[in-house]
């Protein structure tokens, strides 16, 4: 039998591997947006709702995936959701029109959102309250191989070979998750029968969760702080391909860099949670965000940032959110393990469709809308959170605190 530090590790690793099909999913075909508009004889700004509405996919399938993860385990829904990626990404590879293309990224976030919603609910099942936020910082740090790797090789395979490739490697990276998923991951949590699927209960035990000062709260406000990545990478081609004038080469060297920021606020919150709690690292964390936010805003509008100042400041403001989300999405789940599938979905589903919200903004306003939205959607964060606090009777952060959701 191993040691029980080397299974934690292991199964970090593969929960880590979950983790990072959507990223790559997003990140790979980035630099490919300049060339897929030519093809489809479209412009980036409408090649960028592609990927919103691949966030709407994300969020909506999140829903879906609760209560089957609590109903037959983690791992049946896994397989289930991973096929449909696959195959959706072949469908990708093979679209001859805008409209293909886009039904199908839908499709595919449909699948392979199963992968991170099982990830984070298995995080409460493998894991205590008190080093959830320890443990989601680690896979942001698997999560964050992403940015730096994948706007690069999909940079080599449109030179290469077309950027059509992009979506079979892909599919090629799923199947390989796929396959260890089933042969080496642990089940996390047995299935249980009397979780029920009809729509009645089903919305009344999402409702249970949605209702929780503490869930609510600390959802809502790390999902508005988490959209300033939605927005930076959905606006982020448009910003600096077409107003910095950036080459397909040097936009995924800038991405991969400025992403650093986000990787390194998730390994400096390790070191931050053993001298303060998950709250005061939320709540700094934000203030600064907020603040980062106004100057880029009124640089941007005073005309004063060029494109270090630029780049700067993304950095500070995607490093707050390497700060903000682990610790949100720990304190968010903190009271729920049983049904940590439906919590983990709906906390989910609630962020990424923030995010999403902010996306199609960027799609349909174009690049000045960005920075408008960095700062507004930070300030949202900090009133909510200030605000929200004022209703939870006792932070829930350990076992003994736990809720019950009703099946």
């Amino acid at each position: 039998m191993a040691h029980p530090k080397h299974r934690n590790t292991w199964i970090i690793v593969l929960l880590g591997a979950l983790c990072v099909v959507t990223p790559f999913a997003v990140d790979m075909y980035l630099p490919a947006f300049s060339t897929i508009a030519r093809e489809y004889r479209t412009s980036t700004s409408e090649i960028s709702l592609s990927l919103s509405t691949y966030f709407v996919g994300f969020a909506l399938g999140q829903m879906l995936y609760g209560p089957l993860l609590d109903r037959y385990g983690r791992k049946r829904p896994l397989y289930l959701g991973l096929t449909v990626y696959i195959l959706c990404s072949i469908g990708c590879a093979s679209a001859h029109s805008l409209h293909a293309f886009v039904a199908l990224r839908f499709l595919e976030a449909l699948g392979g959102c199963v992968a991170q919603v099982g990830a984070i609910a298995m995080v409460r099942d493998f894991f205590p309250v008190k080093e959830s936020a320890k443990i989601f910082s680690l896979l942001f740090l698997m999560i964050g191989v992403s940015p730096l790797l994948a706007p690069t090789i999909g940079s080599l395979l449109i030179v290469a070979f077309g950027w059509r490739w992009i979506f079979v490697l892909l599919a090629a990276i799923a199947a390989a998750i796929l396959t260890v998923t089933f042969f080496f991951l642990p089940e996390g949590h047995q299935p249980d029968p009397t979780v029920s699927l009809e729509p009645g209960p089903m919305v009344a035990s999402f409702w249970n969760i949605f209702k929780d000062p503490q869930f609510l709260t600390y959802t809502l406000a790390g999902g508005f702080s988490f959209a300033g990545l939605f927005a930076f990478v959905a606006g982020s081609p448009i910003f600096f391909m077409d107003g910095f004038h950036m080459g397909t080469k040097a936009f995924g060297i800038v991405f991969a860099v400025l992403v650093m920021g986000f990787i390194g606020g998730n390994q400096i919150n390790i070191f931050l949670l053993r001298r303060f709690t998950s709250q005061q690292i939320f709540l700094a964390a934000l203030v600064v965000q907020v603040i980062t936010g106004a100057i880029f805003f009124v640089g941007m509008r005073s005309h004063l940032v060029g494109l270090a100042a630029t780049m700067v400041l993304f950095f500070v403001f995607l490093s707050c959110i390497g700060l903000t989300y682990p610790n949100s999405a720990a304190l968010a789940l903190a009271p729920y393990s049983t049904h940590a599938g439906r919590a983990s979905a709906l906390l989910g589903c609630l962020q990424t469709g923030t995010g999403a919200l902010i996306s199609m903004g960027i799609g349909m306003l174009g690049a000045g809308a960005v920075v408008s939205l960095l700062s507004s959607t930070a300030l949202v964060a900090l009133v909510v959170l200030l605000i929200g606090r004022n209703f939870i009777p006792q932070i829930v952060e350990n076992e003994e605190q736990e809720m019950v959701v009703l099946h």
